[in-house]
């Protein structure tokens, strides 16, 4: 038997070979809403006060 045979019959297998990007799997998506404006307002505040818009 391949690994690809394995892998296809097997989630667990599949799930254990996908790509991983660092972030966390589960947790409060509040939070990362929350920091994700927060970063957008921030950027504006930057950029109108230097003077770039």
């Amino acid at each position: 038997m391949t690994l690809h045979a394995t892998t296809a019959d097997d989630p667990r297998a599949l799930a254990e070979l996908r790509a991983r990007t660092g972030g966390p799997d589960d947790g409060p998506k509040i939070l990362e809403h929350v920091l994700g404006w927060t970063l957008v307002i921030v950027l504006a505040m930057l950029v109108t006060q230097t003077g770039l818009l």
